[in-house]
């Protein structure tokens, strides 16, 4: 772990003084827009798979210890809220997009020595379940928690996934673990050599001939970049002369990115799913279907970076480094609103000089520096839900990282979907009347563009929730696994998701576009789903 500070001028470094944060209203739909014409007219001429995929409570009540700042800088100012004070709908702002205050939370971690069991317990449970009460129906607190720094958990045995769960979780924040999280995983012992450099035999050797996905970081694609399919024996082959050629090349500057390797081959050894992100509903629904995942190995030379942007579906994501060095920038959310040009759209490279031009960023100046993180070899960063980020490789890196989904960041999902399916329309509104299906094309152009709509969602939360109340029926005991692979999270976590996807299914149910979707062939209806999980919601509050 190192103290960072930017080498940037345009993010000059600012003082620690205390700052009061003001909260704004949600993001706006980021769907790339631009595409909605063309695939409309492609589903119009029979061509219904076109179109382009996303990437895919009381606190304790002894205070414990301050951990480690790992960064200096002072959070950074959201943009101003709209002057308008009139209340949106419950649908369009979710709970778990509200903001607590500042003291509503633990602010970290555990109490030296304190060993509980690995999973949620009920004081959790209770915690939680209190929050999200506290905040329904709700608008978003005009005060933000004081951030000006980002956390550094340094001791796996006093830091217990409860205290992950109510400080870092819950609240939505940022925070860095060391180390010593990963020391014992395979990877880190395998795939790197004595001098902290790829082991490049290793990994040749072991899977030379899978082919992985390889974007040009040199080459703007809309907000991304193009992407090739290549063997990992080129592309390390690639790197080696990249690395010779004193990081430069005329093939561009390469980037393996999203390789799939735990759905591709076995990842037994490689890594241990750390407890704090085992609630992980995404892969567990992905690995119900046994089609796809969303965790990913990322491998690249120096000067390989992501452009500015936030996780799919407003998902977590945590990312180990197995060696090498990352720069993060991190932007709250509605941060990334003050990042706007006068088109509305937001940037591809938040270090651009571009964004100093006051009439390309009218809005830049309320944009206070980002947080900013250097993550060394071995640790483990968790990004919250809607956090902006763009991220740069200082040396050779590899690095392991998840996207995931639970009861925490679920309503933001909820939220998200609503917004690029409201970015569809708009988009193709001018058909709106000419056509009977219309609404089925906006679901269809929505899953083209974003990897799921509204009758998958659905099948989501189902898959989920059956799960739980399955465990639930069956009595389940401590340290059976849960869900997904290596989940052992407990009845009680069972009881809270049940909760939690109760109140986000009321609200998806209810929403008009959702009930336009045939839903005659489901089983169980949602109205029927709905029902059976408020009962059970009842049932467990003695739990």
């Amino acid at each position: 772990m190192s103290v960072c500070t930017s080498p940037l001028s345009l993010w000059p470094a600012r003082g620690c003084e205390a700052r009061v944060l003001r909260a704004c209203t949600p993001e706006a739909g980021l769907t790339n827009t631009s595409f909605f014409t063309s695939l409309f007219k492609e589903q119009r001429s029979g061509k219904p798979e076109a179109g382009f995929w996303a990437s895919r409570s009381t606190p304790s009540p002894a205070a414990p210890p301050t951990p480690r700042s790992l960064c200096d800088r002072p959070a950074a100012l959201l943009v101003p809220c709209s002057s308008s004070d009139t209340p949106p709908s419950p649908a369009l702002f979710p709970a778990a997009l509200q903001i607590p205050p500042a003291d509503s939370h633990p602010t970290h971690p555990a109490r030296q020595g304190r060993r509980t069991w690995p999973g949620m317990d009920r004081e959790a449970r209770v915690f939680a379940e209190s929050h999200f009460r506290g905040l329904e129906g709700c608008l978003p607190r005009r005060v933000c928690p004081k951030l000006d720094r980002v956390d550094f958990i340094e001791k796996p045995d006093s830091f217990s996934y409860a205290d992950f769960f109510k400080g870092y979780l819950l609240p939505n924040l940022p925070c860095v673990f060391s180390s010593a999280f990963t020391e014992g995983w395979g990877s880190r012992r395998l795939w790197v050599t004595p001098s902290g450099k790829p082991n490049f035999d290793y990994l040749l050797q072991n899977y030379g001939d899978v082919v992985v996905p390889v974007a040009n970081c040199g080459v703007r694609e809309y907000n991304s970049n193009p992407k090739e399919h290549m063997t990992l024996r080129d592309y390390i082959s690639y790197w080696k002369e990249y690395i010779q050629g004193n990081y430069s090349s005329s093939r561009g500057c390469l980037y393996l990115k999203d390789w799939h390797l735990c759905r591709d081959s076995s990842a037994e050894g490689v890594f241990t799913l750390p407890i704090y992100f085992s609630s992980d509903w995404l892969n567990e629904y992905w690995d119900a279907l046994d089609v796809d995942d969303y965790r990913f190995i990322y491998m690249g030379p120096t000067g390989t970076w992501s452009p500015f942007h936030a996780d799919i579906f407003r998902s977590f994501s945590w990312s180990v480094n197995i060696c090498g060095r990352k720069k993060w920038f991190f932007f709250p959310p509605g941060q990334e609103e003050a990042l706007r040009d006068c088109h509305g759209s937001l940037p591809y490279d938040v270090t651009s000089p571009t964004l100093l031009d006051s009439r390309l960023h009218p809005m830049r100046d309320h944009c206070s520096p980002p947080l900013e993180v250097t993550q060394e070899a071995g640790e483990m960063v968790f990004v919250p839900s809607g956090w902006h980020h763009q991220v740069h490789n200082l040396e050779d890196t590899i690095s392991i990282n998840h996207n995931w989904v639970n009861g925490c960041n679920l309503a933001n999902m909820w939220h998200f979907l609503q917004q690029e399916l409201c970015a569809v329309q708009q988009e193709i509104i001018e058909w709106r009347d000419s056509m009977p299906d219309w609404h089925h094309h906006c679901q269809v152009i929505m899953k083209s563009c974003s990897g799921i709509n509204f009758e998958e969602f659905y099948h989501f939360l189902k898959v989920v929730a059956e799960r739980r109340l399955l465990l639930l029926a069956k009595g389940m005991g401590p340290g059976k696994v849960e869900g997904g692979k290596g989940t052992r999270l407990g009845p009680q976590q069972a009881a809270f998701d049940i909760c939690r996807i109760a109140e986000v299914l009321e609200s998806v149910v209810a929403h008009p576009d959702f009930q336009r979707v045939d839903t005659s062939a489901f089983s169980p209806r949602p109205e029927e789903l709905l029902q059976q999980l408020e009962e059970a919601v009842a049932t467990t509050t003695s739990l």
